[in-house]
């Protein structure tokens, strides 16, 4: 199988909100993919911070997961996204907030990965997902 690791996961590994063992007890063995969409929010993250000490950091952090196998969108992603959108929308919730949960949910789908996030309300009623949640780290 394998594992798609949603933003979420990765903006917390980069923020020491997550704990690095608690994501590896999860994905144990699986082989672990970024979305490119995930790229994509994480590079506004750079992009859009005005410290310049700050953005060094996250310049770097995007390149460690750039470095990570990647998926890229394809005719199958974009036809398991309308579903989904379509499915958000039947349940009577707008699915233009949800965009991008919905197209890297879709990735998950279209590859049968596991989608590992923080985020349950993001994602618990999309059909067809296999999802795994993890706790944040506890604030001490």
């Amino acid at each position: 199988m394998g594992m798609i690791f949603d933003s979420c996961i990765w903006v917390g590994l980069a923020a020491n909100q997550v704990q690095p063992q608690a994501v590896i007890d999860v994905a144990g063995d699986e082989p672990v993919f970024t979305s490119a969409i995930s790229l994509g929010e994480l590079s506004f993250g750079v992009h859009s911070c005005s410290d310049p000490t700050e953005r060094a950091m996250r310049a770097a952090y995007l390149r460690q997961v750039e470095s990570r196998p990647t998926l890229g969108v394809t005719k199958h992603t974009a036809a398991a996204f309308g579903v989904l959108a379509a499915a958000v929308k039947h349940a009577g919730r707008s699915p233009r907030p949800r965009y991008n949960d919905l197209w890297i949910a879709a990735q998950a789908i279209e590859h049968g990965y596991v989608l590992l996030t923080l985020n349950t309300n993001d994602f618990f009623d999309l059909p067809g997902l296999k999802l795994a949640i993890l706790a944040p780290k506890a604030q001490s």
